[in-house]
């Protein structure tokens, strides 16, 4: 049975709307804010820009209708004229980075779990019952068991990284069983496309593989290469955003969503290089450091998504990296450095 709560366009419920966007100079979360704006809300984005964690003011080129406050999470007295008046809230703020997080695990505790607690209290008293969207990870839940993973996998992270970000994802939860709040929650596989941060490290893999790509150098793949992933394109995990923001009274909270297809990293970094134009890839064992958070392989369940949302990834793994390769051409300066660049084009 067709789940009622369903719109067939979701764009719609937010034209003239107050949205909010933590974290929205970021990867994924200014293509949340580019969404919304093409869509007709009238958009807010909040980062504070913290170094290591993605923040790109030229993200937003291309959306000059959307506010920009630089701000922490947690500043009340920043957000209070927005919290008070907003419709919806995409929470993306945070950190990423699994071996940042073992090498400073305060670091990241402060960023993923004391600062998503301290913001949805705040969210809770200025806008009791307002909807959110957080965007959590797959990583919380370790090394699979099995194959591919579903909601009902026990939580087990390997890095400081997942305990944060699990924590977080509760705190959403329990708000809501409270009842002063209406969280969603969407546990994001490997995400790739536009606007990604290209010259931050610990960002995750297809980051670094494109970057290397895209500067035309030779991408090195830790271990046999026969490691899966299902990378899923930005334009799919903002449809995914939508879709939970919009949808009313949904029968589940918590949604893993991930790509179509599971691929061996051979493929994938096979397949940057040769759209990229780039040399075949190479191999090389695991550094110390990575392989202590190493998970061995990963694949998606998304059925459930699909089943309550009817959401599904629409972008072919080759065609998004095509769309990705032909977004930075242009635009590679304001993502890498431009002697990098620079250097590239001279060879």
């Amino acid at each position: 049975m067709r789940y009622k709560g369903l719109i067939e366009n979701p764009s719609v419920a937010y034209r003239h709307r107050k949205v909010l966007v933590t974290g929205g100079l970021g990867f994924i979360g200014s293509n949340v804010a580019v969404r919304l704006a093409e869509a007709g809300a009238q958009v807010t984005v909040v980062d504070s820009s913290v170094p290591g964690c993605g923040a790109n003011s030229y993200n937003l080129a291309q959306a000059p209708g959307v506010r920009v406050i630089h701000a922490d999470i947690r500043d009340s007295g920043a957000l209070a004229g927005e919290l008070l008046g907003v419709d919806f809230v995409f929470n993306l703020a945070g950190e990423i980075s699994h071996v940042h997080s073992m090498q400073n695990p305060s670091r990241d505790a402060d960023l993923n779990a004391t600062a998503q607690l301290h913001f949805l209290e705040e969210c809770s008293r200025q806008a009791p019952g307002r909807r959110i969207v957080y965007a959590s990870t797959r990583q919380i839940y370790g090394v699979p068991q099995y194959l591919p993973v579903d909601e009902q996998h026990p939580v087990r992270p390997v890095d400081f990284n997942g305990v944060h970000k699990y924590a977080a994802t509760v705190y959403h939860q329990l708000w809501t069983e409270m009842g002063r709040l209406d969280a969603r929650i969407l546990c994001l596989t490997n995400v790739y496309g536009p606007r990604m941060a290209l010259n931050v490290p610990g960002q995750g893999f297809l980051g670094h593989f494109l970057r290397v790509g895209l500067l035309g150098e030779t991408i090195r793949i830790f271990g046999d290469g026969r490691q899966l992933r299902d990378p899923v394109y930005v334009d799919d995990v903002v449809d995914a955003f939508l879709m939970a923001g919009a949808a009313d009274n949904p029968p589940r909270r918590l949604w893993n969503v991930g790509g179509a297809a599971a691929l061996p990293l051979a493929t994938i970094a096979e397949t940057i290089a040769r759209v990229a134009g780039a040399p075949a890839p190479v191999y090389q064992p695991f550094p110390p450091e990575h392989k202590t958070i190493d998970i061995g392989s990963y694949s998606t369940d998304s059925s459930r998504i699909r089943k309550d949302l009817g959401w599904r990834p629409t972008i072919p793994f080759e065609e998004g990296i095509r769309r990705t390769v032909q977004y930075f051409g242009p635009e590679l300066p304001h993502y890498l450095s431009r002697c990098a660049v620079m250097a590239t084009r001279r060879s």
